[in-house]
């Protein structure tokens, strides 16, 4: 019998890992689980983290523009990003007709405009290091839903741009697709009762969803998760 003495693969240590939304839900227990990685996050939001001592710029994800100049500011507090996570997300729910243009284009504009400018910005940073992208994208974008016509569009279009990433980056940054399903967090807050998970939704913990994403920004150089797929065991929206 020939005893193996090739060493097992070395994960990679987390390090410094710039996120969007991370001032809450999903977002904030990234930073969490960042922290608790020996990594360093930075949160690109409008508002500031809720831990004490983490890196932030305030910033609208609506305007590609800002996001692009907010990478550049966290890089001069922070470093250069070895990993972006684009946790930020909003939605408009409502029959399409009963949706103001304005609100409707804004959803995409945040979900995926704000999603691609940070990364763009980012790409030169993680090339240097063989970095990492995770994009957030939702069940809602591997099938439509009624009334959620902007939230399925942007995250549809986060999904593909994830895809076309992937390959024009192979070898050169790791790039994943989270998609998560209904999680415990505030992003239900303010919708009208019809559009709010019912008494008896069974919701992930965002903390769960958020090891994954260190899980993927910990594999080894060369092996990379392209899709994950986290939900609570009940998750009524898929399959």
């Amino acid at each position: 019998m020939t005893t193996s003495t090739t060493s097992p693969p070395t994960p990679r240590t987390v390090g410094t890992v710039y996120i969007t939304g991370g001032a809450s839900g999903l977002g904030a227990a990234v930073v969490d689980a960042v922290l608790a990685a020996g990594g360093t996050p930075a949160v690109l939001d409008r508002v500031p983290p809720q831990q004490d001592g983490v890196a932030h710029v305030e910033v609208d994800l609506s305007d590609s523009a800002a996001a692009e100049e907010a990478v550049a500011r966290l890089v001069e507090q922070v470093g250069p990003p070895t990993a972006v996570v684009t946790a930020a997300g909003t939605d408009a729910c409502g029959p399409l007709t009963e949706i103001d243009t304005e609100t409707w284009e804004k959803v995409v504009r945040v979900n995926l405009f704000g999603t691609v400018a940070v990364v763009r910005a980012a790409l030169p940073h993680l090339e240097a290091v063989r970095g990492t992208v995770v994009t957030v994208g939702s069940t809602l974008s591997l099938r439509g839903m009624s009334d959620a016509t902007a939230y399925s569009a942007s995250k549809f279009a986060v999904r593909g741009f994830t895809h076309a990433l992937a390959a024009e980056y192979a070898g050169r940054v790791g790039v994943t697709l989270l998609i998560p399903g209904g999680m415990r967090t505030a992003f239900f807050d303010g919708r009208t009762e019809q559009y709010k998970p019912g008494p008896d939704a069974d919701l992930n913990d965002p903390r769960h969803t958020a090891a994954t994403v260190v899980t993927a920004l910990q594999q080894p150089v060369g092996s990379e998760i392209r899709e994950m797929l986290v939900m609570a065991s009940g998750e009524s929206s898929w399959p």
